[in-house]
């Protein structure tokens, strides 16, 4: 049984900071891909960022320069740096491991449960 939890969303005002983190268990050998998306009341789940095992990232536009993606590969966490907020970035964000080999086999999509961001004074 492989599971992805986050943790470190909140509440925060305009220009603030806030850090994501998301660790995945369950005998895992590896994972290619891990990322965060985002989903905000009445629109479609969006990608926010992706970084690969050997580092490469991708963001999408809104967040470049703000947000930052990592990864520690031993511990299977993915962390998502939030600066200078925005109140357009309030949304459930959502941990996803893409492409993931374990004890117990493959697995080509993981998500997490998801943790609220809220950006507002």
């Amino acid at each position: 049984q492989v599971q992805l939890v986050e943790s470190g969303g909140g509440l925060v005002q305009p220009g603030g900071s806030l850090r994501l983190s998301c660790a995945a268990s369950g005998s895992i050998f590896s994972i290619v891909v891990m990322g965060w998306y985002r989903q905000a009341p009445g629109k479609q789940r969006e990608l926010v960022a992706t970084i690969t095992s050997a580092g490469t990232t991708n963001y999408t536009d809104s967040v470049k320069g703000r947000f930052t993606i990592s990864r520690d590969n031993a511990k299977n966490t993915v962390y998502l740096q939030m600066d200078s907020l925005k109140p357009e970035d309030t949304a459930i964000y959502y941990c996803n491991a893409e492409r993931m080999y374990t004890r117990g086999g493959f697995y080509r999509n993981v998500w997490g449960q998801g943790t609220q961001v809220t950006v507002s004074s």
